[in-house]
């Protein structure tokens, strides 16, 4: 059987917490934090321009090789201005839940974002996790980190 794993990541951003959330609870803000070679599109055309919960939004994403990958995630959890979570429903992995954490501080908001995933394919899926998969993922929030400072700015320290 494989292994369940977890990636964190936090980011201080200089916004307000209203500004955050308006721009993270919109599901088509997405493409603009996510590399190119993800080949990232939303496929669903009717997933509505803010989170709420049971939204479904349906993706196209491109992780290896180029080879498109369909993707559905389901809003399971919304509190305005605090959280959201969203769980797969279809797609590359047997498990995968992201939490979305927002809290203000002095000087900004502090972003959390925590990952549980499971591949599937059980040591197969280990040993991918361990040879690519797992150093993508970082990737991908890395570049998201890059973004969100473009877009944003850098936080500055209040001390």
């Amino acid at each position: 059987m494989s292994k369940v794993y977890s990636l964190k990541t936090v980011q201080t951003i200089p916004i307000t917490l209203n500004e955050a959330w308006a721009f993270f609870s919109r599901p088509d803000n997405l493409k603009d934090i996510t590399p190119a070679y993800m080949g990232f599109t939303i496929r669903s055309k009717h997933h509505g321009e803010r989170m709420y919960e049971g939204q479904i939004i349906e993706y196209t994403v491109k992780p290896l090789f180029g080879i498109p990958v369909y993707w559905m995630t389901e809003i399971t959890h919304v509190k305005d201005n605090s959280y959201f979570i969203d769980e797969q429903r279809f797609g590359p992995y047997s498990l995968w839940h992201h939490q979305h954490h927002f809290k203000e501080v002095a000087g900004g908001v502090e972003m959390t974002d925590i990952v549980h995933y499971k591949i599937p394919f059980w040591f197969l899926g280990d040993m991918a996790n361990s040879l690519f998969i797992k150093k993508q993922l970082q990737q991908i929030f890395d570049f998201r980190y890059q973004s969100v400072v473009q877009r944003f700015g850098e936080f500055k320290s209040q001390g």
